[in-house]
This record gives C-alpha cells, structure tokens and sequence, in this order.
C-alpha cells in the first residue's frame, strides 16, 4: 500500500466510524440488542478474515491474556450500550459529540490512574474539550433529552478511554486483529444474555442494518485503520480520525433532518479543534486503541 492509497484508506475509516451512529438510528431496536449482533457479526468477519490469512485465534493466547481481553471487551460492551442509547435518546449529532470528549478522559485517566506527567498543553485540550462539552449541552435540565442522551455519550467517551488504556497497556503484543477478534467475541458474549427476548422480534431489515453495522463500521474499518498504518505515522490518521463527528452530523442532517444548533456546532468545532491539536502534538498514538468504536 502507498501513501495515497493509505490515505484513502483512513478517509474510509473515517466515513465508517461516522456511520456507526447513522445504524443506531436506522436499527429498530434497543442498545443492547444492536451491541450483540454487531459485536457477533464483527466477530464472524474477522474470524474468516484471519483464517483466510492463516492465522489463529489462539496463537499466544494464554489465561493472562484472556483475562484482559475479557476486561477489555466489558468497557467496549459498556461503550457500545451507552453510545446507542445516546443516539435512541438525542440524536446522531450529540451522541458522536459527547463520545468525542474520550481524548480528555485518557488524558486524565493516565494523570489519575498510572500517575503520568501531564503537560500543561494536554491539560489546556482537557479544558478545551469540556468547555465544548459544555456549549454542546443544550440545558443543564435532567429532564431534557438532549442532556440525558449527552449524559449517555459522555459516559460512553469514558469507558472507551478506559478500554484504549486496558489495550495498551495489556494487549499491544498481540496482532490487532486477532486482539479485536477476541473483544468482539467476550462483547457477544456479555450482552447476547441481556438482549432476549427482543433480539428474536428483529425484524429482517434491521438484521441487514446489524450485519453492515459489523462488517463494515467494525471489521472493515478495523482493517483499514491497521493497513494505514503500516504507511502512514499514527499521528497522521489520528487527525483523519477525529473528522468522524463532522461526518456523522453530515449524514444525520441529510439522512434524519437532524440538525444540531449553532451553540452545539461551536462547541463540536471547538472539541475536534482540541483533538486534532492533541493529534498534532503527538509523534505517536496506539494503532488499536481507536478502530472499534
């Protein structure tokens, strides 16, 4: 793969990860059924994937490994719940907004956590980000949807932080897709119990919107995230990234009508500015941490 094909690649990922809220919206059902069945279609796709290459899922498996692997897929499972019952609650556009605050939950997580040393610049996007965080809320009531869905969303922006962490503190040896293989599977696992008896009322076109959830916004995006980065610095497809809730408000204003205000417009670009900054800054960034959102 050559730098413009690479390029072309992340810009895919990028309209994928996008996509991601756009399915929410399309799937009639709850947030744990979509979670399940995308986390199963996911799982079968990069199952194949990895045989068709030769590889095993169990190749330098061992109990160590599976333990956080099993951590690891109980933050996704809990960032997926969260992030669909946002879009059910308020909408594409503030979901993907309030999930773009992770940047600044990883920042404070490593301060609080593994006791890093934060920069003054990296506490600076922190304040960025909450304060877009802030313009994007629509009123500080409990009983307003929008605020209840950005509740969701942010929530959501955490528990991805903490399984970024989890991944690159206690994965990073492992081959990703083998790594995301495992996730999606412990994700099926936890969340298929809780999904009946609404799973078995799906009706077909929402079965054909969950298996395009997982195939394409998952394993596919998945794909071509690692695939640029065999060419491109993590730093560069990191930028390209954080564009995904410009194209998510895109598609949800096309698609839906749902169009968000001006206020929630400045603070988003005020929170990807923030993103794309702390992107700038960095010389490198986790390869897996951001390919299953």
């Amino acid at each position: 793969m050559n730098r413009q094909r690479a390029l072309f690649a992340i810009h895919v990922a990028a309209v994928l990860f996008g996509l991601t809220g756009i399915f929410g919206e399309l799937i009639n059902s709850d947030a744990t059924v979509i979670t399940a069945g995308r986390a199963g279609f996911a799982f079968v796709a990069l199952y194949l994937f990895m045989r068709f290459q030769g590889a095993s899922i169990l190749h330098g498996i061992n109990l160590r490994n599976l333990a956080v692997l099993a951590l690891a897929g109980a933050m996704l499972a809990t960032h997926w719940v969260t992030f669909f019952i946002s879009v059910k609650v308020s909408g594409v556009a503030i979901a993907t907004l309030g999930f773009a605050s992770f940047p600044a939950f990883i920042t404070l997580c490593e301060r609080l956590v593994f006791k890093e040393r934060v920069s003054a610049q990296e506490w600076l996007i922190v304040g960025l980000v909450t304060l877009g965080l802030v313009l994007v809320t629509p009123s500080i009531d409990l009983r307003d949807d929008a605020t209840i869905g950005l509740g969701w969303a942010v929530l959501s922006g955490l528990t991805f932080a903490l399984f970024t962490l989890i991944n690159r503190r206690a994965a990073g040896h492992l081959p990703a897709q083998q790594v995301a293989c495992w996730e999606n599977l412990f994700v099926a696992m936890l969340t298929l119990p809780f999904s009946f008896p609404a799973i078995t009322h799906i009706q077909a076109l929402d079965w054909f919107w969950v298996a395009l959830l997982g195939v394409l916004c998952t394993a596919l995006s998945h794909y071509l995230l690692v695939a640029s980065l065999s060419v491109l610095n993590a730093r560069s497809a990191g930028i390209v990234i954080a564009l995904e809730p410009v194209y998510a408000i895109f598609f949800a204003a096309v698609l839906f009508a749902q169009y968000p205000s001006t206020r929630a417009l400045f603070g988003g670009a005020l929170m990807i500015s923030a993103i794309v900054w702390s992107g700038l800054r960095k010389t490198q960034r986790t390869p897996a941490s951001s390919a299953t959102h």
